[in-house]
């Protein structure tokens, strides 16, 4: 995937999750849990979103890469 592709797929997981998410208004090293008002309940559920839909496996001691959208992109490229 590319991140243009991987950017949507945030998008669709999370706002199945926090409607009210805007990725528009969040800097790709901004951390999303903060500047979106995750909880954590919100994060895994979103790291299990993006699992399911790419079958990408995601040890909980890799979870804090995934915490901004840059790395969420480099993780699943």
């Amino acid at each position: 995937m590319n991140e243009a592709e991987i950017k949507a797929l945030v998008a669709e997981v999370l706002g199945g999750i926090a409607p009210e998410a805007d990725l528009g208004t969040l800097g790709d090293d901004e951390d999303m849990r903060l500047a979106l008002d995750l909880d954590s309940m919100d994060f895994l559920n979103m790291v299990v979103g993006l699992h399911e839909r790419t079958g990408v496996d995601v040890p909980e001691a890799d979870y804090p890469k995934l915490f901004t959208l840059a790395g969420i992109v480099e993780y699943f490229q």
